[in-house]
């Protein structure tokens, strides 16, 4: 059984969490100048992204190997300074080879970002469910509330607080 203090706490984080994930949305959908502005959404344009950028390295790809095809030709020719193009071009393309294998690690990672965002939405959604919106909007409300200034952490900043507008989308 969890301690009264440490659930308090537990749900202190979790209206916390659903605060960010609420600006985060906020923010999301003036950027799209929508009012949308879902994980949903910044997951398929992040999608869209990763497989656009894949088509286009394939075609860089598949245009280098014609390429190195092309230099492999002129390779065959035995003239000193056709060897030398020949072995920039080489040198050149390997770079472009280098530089496709990092788009291809850069899609894989902005894919797993997207599935930790997936994932940490779907778990505090299932957390609020648990634990009852009407509870997490009391203690959403008591946190909200001015209480005594402590004067050891100085003046809040707009934006830093749960806004009211957080809590209320938590019960929307």
């Amino acid at each position: 059984m969890i301690a009264p203090e440490e659930e308090r706490l537990l749900k202190t984080y979790l209206v916390e969490m659903f605060g960010q994930i609420s600006s985060m949305r906020r923010e999301l959908a003036a950027l799209q100048g929508d009012g949308k502005g879902s994980f949903a959404t910044m997951t398929d344009t992040l999608d869209a992204i990763v497989e656009n950028t894949e088509t286009a390295g394939n075609a860089i790809l598949e245009s280098m190997e014609t390429i190195g095809a092309s230099v492999a030709k002129l390779q065959k020719v035995k003239d000193p300074t056709a060897a030398a193009v020949c072995d920039e071009i080489v040198d050149s393309t390997n770079k472009v080879f280098e530089a496709c294998a990092f788009q291809d690690l850069t899609g894989q990672r902005i894919t797993r970002v997207v599935k930790s965002l997936q994932f940490m939405e779907d778990h505090i959604n299932k957390l609020v469910r648990i634990w009852g919106k009407e509870e997490l909007a009391r203690l959403a409300t008591e946190l909200a509330a001015p209480s005594a200034p402590d004067l050891m952490e100085g003046p809040k900043r707009p934006g830093v607080a749960i806004s009211q507008d957080d809590i209320d989308k938590l019960f929307a």
